[in-house]
This record gives structure tokens, C-alpha cells and sequence, in this order.
């Protein structure tokens, strides 16, 4: 099942690199001068060296869109693709320890602030193709060694200079602290990446902190939720996004979580991928990644906010139409989305997985067979009965 879904993957991840070579990246630039989202990019590729540095547009002005996923529920795959792949990313390689210097600072200083930051870079080179997207994270476009960079910071956000000032504070107490005070999770997540938060502060890979983030919140909601009562009824809530289709079943039970992935290739076949957790929370990476912990945040926040329990079954189908993957953020937004509107009622949950089963290109007993949560819950229904 994890092979099958690793393969598809790999698919979609060579048709991103097909694109990239056709698209004509200019050798002679010397630099680039705009308006930064404002937005940083930590590599992973050779921690503890990671390569940072800004990402930045030729446009000045109000470039914010380009890099708030929380405000791209209305837009089209190309559209985002657009965004991104207008943002030149720059490139200095430090040690993941090294977040003292004024480089760093000044990356700091961009990543808190309130709006659009102006950045002058010039580049040691010419621009290289971006490669692959880096897994949770959104894509970008060319990449520039740094020679120099010029950077502005505009007026910081109170509540992140907050945080970042507390350095007795854990980098977990920074981050639900910084939540609950209403600042966005993308925004968060680039804070922690470019060391912040916490006493002893490294440079994270953006992907790694993207993760981190995802976790650490929705971790500590489901851990509230456990203290509430039980919801009443089967609820089937269901959205789609950029070429994925989401059904969460939420049951009367204890916290159980788990999520399943169905990955459609253009030939007609199907990979599947799961994991899934209990009161203790999930004790190993999960196999399907990322995607885990960001659907996890969209259920775990409904729980807080009509403050319930109940066991959450996500069911998440990719289809071909999805042939850029373009980061986790869409996971979580997309369920979000979902457990902001209406649900079903469903009496249990075979009635439940076919309402699901019914918005996707899945059928029931495929969902059933590729989890583990359903059908225990069915084998207890049906010994309920016996």
C-alpha cells in the first residue's frame, strides 16, 4: 500500500520536473530589487549547513498574496503556481546554529513584519531552476547565491516581537502562544524556521517547521478535546480544492484520529496511504508525512471551538488534476474549509462512509480496506449486535 502511494508521488514529482525544464531561467541576472511578502526559505539539503534567504518578486507594492495560503481558497493551481514561481529565492549557506549574525537578524526582522518588505539582492551568478517542491512547503521560483543583500524590514508585528523576545519561553510555549493570539499559522511556521523561538534557537528547514507547527497546535488541541464530552451524532463533512476532494467523518468516541490518502495516476491506478493514532498521539513519522498533522490542525480546531470529543476519520482523495504539488498548506486549509460548513448525519458508520465515498472517485469498501479505524469501528458495531 505505502509503495504503491510512494510511487505515484514519484510521478507527480517527475511531471513538476518536466515543467521546470521547460521554463527558460536568464543566466546574466545580476540581482533583483521588490517588495518581499515578506517571506524566508530555510533549505534542508545538507543540515546542519542549511541555505537561507529571502524570497523575493520583481514587483514592489502590496506583494502579500504571494506567499498567504491563507487567503488562497478561491484560487485556480495555476494561479498559485503563478505566485510562487514569480518569487526569486535567495541564498546564503550558515550553520543551523549560526543565528547571531546581522544577516540572520535582518531575515528575522522581515520575517515579523507587518506587511510587504523591501529587499535588494545580487547574486554571486546567474539564477539556477528551482528543484522539486520541498514536501510541506510551497513551491518558488529561480535561486540566486547571494552576493549581497539589501534588506528593509517594515514595521514588525507586536505579538511575533513579542514572542521573540521571550527567550525563557519554550519554542511550544512561543508558538500556541502566538496562535491563540490570532497570528496565521503560515506566519508561525516562518517565524520558527529562521530560529526565533525558544531558548536555545537553530535555523529549522522550512519544511521541518511547517511540520512542527502543524503538530505542536494540533497536538495540543486534540489533548483539550479529551477533556470534553462526547458529540451526539455521525457528522460527514466534505470539501475540494485544487484537484483533492476531503471527507471527515466525526463519531461519537474517545480521541481516535486517522487519515487516509488515495492517490489516482492519469493510467487509471490507485495507491493508498495511512496512518492513524490514539490518546497517546502518534509515536512515529507518519507514512503519508505532512499531510498527517495539517488535517489533523483543521479537526482538532472544530473540536476546540464547539469544545467536543470525538474520533476523526479523514478520508483524502488526490486526483491527476493535481499535478504540482504546491505544500501541505492546502491539506490544512481544505479541512479547514470543510469543518466550517454544513455536515450529514450519518446513524453509523457504514451509512457514513457511503456519503463519503459518494463525493469521491473511491468506493466505500476501498476506504473501509486501506484504514484501520473503520473497520474496527465496524467489527465492534456488528459484535454490538451479536
Amino acid at each position: 500500500m505505502q509503495q504503491d502511494a510512494r510511487r505515484i508521488r514519484e510521478a507527480l514529482l517527475e511531471a513538476w520536473n518536466r515543467r521546470l525544464a521547460s521554463i527558460r531561467i536568464p543566466q546574466d541576472v545580476g540581482g533583483i530589487s521588490g517588495a518581499s511578502p515578506p517571506s524566508v526559505f530555510v533549505g534542508s539539503y545538507g543540515y546542519p549547513r542549511v541555505g537561507i534567504g529571502p524570497l523575493v518578486p520583481e514587483d514592489h507594492g502590496d506583494t502579500s498574496m504571494l506567499d498567504s495560503p491563507e487567503r488562497w481558497g478561491a484560487k485556480t493551481l495555476a494561479e498559485i503556481i503563478g505566485y510562487r514561481m514569480g518569487l526569486v529565492r535567495g541564498v546564503r549557506t550558515l550553520r543551523a546554529d549560526d543565528v547571531s549574525g546581522r544577516y540572520v537578524e535582518s531575515l528575522q526582522e522581515m520575517a515579523m513584519s507587518s506587511r510587504p518588505a523591501e529587499a535588494d539582492l545580487r547574486f554571486e551568478r546567474g539564477l539556477e531552476p528551482p528543484g522539486a517542491p520541498e514536501g510541506p512547503a510551497a513551491p518558488f521560483g529561480p535561486v540566486g547565491r547571494i552576493r549581497s543583500a539589501e534588506l528593509a524590514p517594515a514595521r514588525p508585528d507586536r505579538a511575533l516581537e513579542r514572542a521573540h523576545a521571550q527567550t525563557d519561553a519554550s519554542a511550544r510555549e512561543a508558538v500556541m502562544w502566538l496562535y491563540r493570539a490570532g497570528v496565521d499559522v503560515t506566519r508561525i511556521q516562518r517565524c520558527l524556521s529562521v530560529g526565533m523561538f525558544g531558548s536555545a534557537r537553530r535555523l529549522v528547514p522550512t519544511r521541518w517547521s511547517i511540520t512542527a507547527v502543524d503538530s505542536m497546535i494540533s497536538r495540543a488541541l486534540a489533548v483539550e478535546s479529551m477533556e470534553e464530552g462526547l458529540i451526539d451524532s455521525w457528522r460527514v463533512f466534505f470539501s475540494e480544492r485544487l484537484g483533492n476532494s476531503y471527507a471527515v467523518i466525526l463519531y461519537p468516541h474517545t480521541w481516535m484520529y486517522e487519515m487516509v490518502e488515495a492517490w489516482h495516476e492519469a493510467s487509471g491506478a490507485v495507491g493508498f496511504g495511512s496512518d492513524s493514532e490514539g490518546h497517546a498521539g502518534i509515536g512515529h513519522p507518519p507514512a503519508i508525512a505532512g499531510a498527517y498533522f495539517a488535517a489533523r490542525l483543521g479537526v482538532a480546531e472544530y473540536l476546540a471551538q464547539h469544545r467536543v470529543q470525538a474520533g476523526a476519520l479523514v478520508l483524502r482523495e488526490i486526483r491527476p488534476e493535481y499535478s504540482v504539488p504546491v505544500g501541505v498548506w492546502q491539506v490544512r486549509e481544505a479541512v479547514r474549509e470543510a469543518m466550517r460548513g454544513p455536515y450529514t448525519p450519518a446513524p453509523g458508520m457504514d451509512e457514513a462512509l457511503r456519503i463519503a465515498a459518494a463525493r469521491t472517485g473511491v468506493g466505500a469498501a476501498e476506504w473501509l480496506r486501506h484504514g484501520t479505524t473503520a473497520q474496527a469501528l465496524r467489527q465492534k458495531s456488528l459484535a454490538d449486535f451479536a
